[in-house]
C-alpha cells in the first residue's frame, strides 16, 4: 500500500513563499498520477496541482496558475508544491494525493480509491 506523508505547512503572511513537500512509501510512485489537493473550512476539495506519472503533463487550478508549481522525484518518491504570492483564500488543508487516473481526470474529482495523505495546513494571514 502506498503512503503518503505531507510536510511544510505553516502560516505565512499575504504575499509570502510556502513549499510543500510529500514522502512516498510502500509502493512505486512511478506509477503513479500525483499531485495536491485542498480543503478550506466549508468547502469541497478541489484538485490544486497535478503531474503526471513521467513529468511531462501537468494541470493547475486556474486561481493557482502563475503562482503555483509542481514537480516531483520519482527517485526521491518526493513531490513538491512551490507556492508563491500567497493570499488568504489560499487557506486550506493541502493533500497529496496519487492516482491511477491521468492528470485531467485525478485533479478534476477527488476519488476515494486514490492514495490521500493526512493533510498539511496552510494558513495564509498577516
Amino acid at each position: 500500500q502506498l503512503q503518503l506523508v505531507e510536510s511544510g505547512g505553516g502560516l505565512v503572511q499575504p504575499g509570502g513563499s510556502l513549499r510543500l513537500s510529500c514522502a512516498a512509501s510502500g509502493g512505486t510512485v512511478s506509477r503513479y498520477a500525483m499531485g495536491w489537493f485542498r480543503q478550506a473550512p466549508g468547502r469541497e476539495r478541489e484538485g490544486v496541482a497535478c503531474i503526471s506519472s513521467d513529468d511531462a503533463d501537468t494541470y493547475y487550478l486556474d486561481s493557482v496558475k502563475g503562482r503555483f508549481t509542481v514537480s516531483r522525484d520519482n527517485a526521491k518518491k518526493e513531490l513538491y508544491l512551490q507556492m508563491n504570492s500567497l493570499k488568504p483564500e489560499d487557506t486550506a488543508v493541502y493533500y497529496c494525493v496519487a492516482s491511477g487516473f491521468t492528470v485531467q481526470a485525478m485533479c478534476a474529482t477527488p476519488y476515494d480509491d486514490d492514495y490521500w495523505g493526512q493533510g498539511t495546513q496552510v494558513t495564509v494571514s498577516s
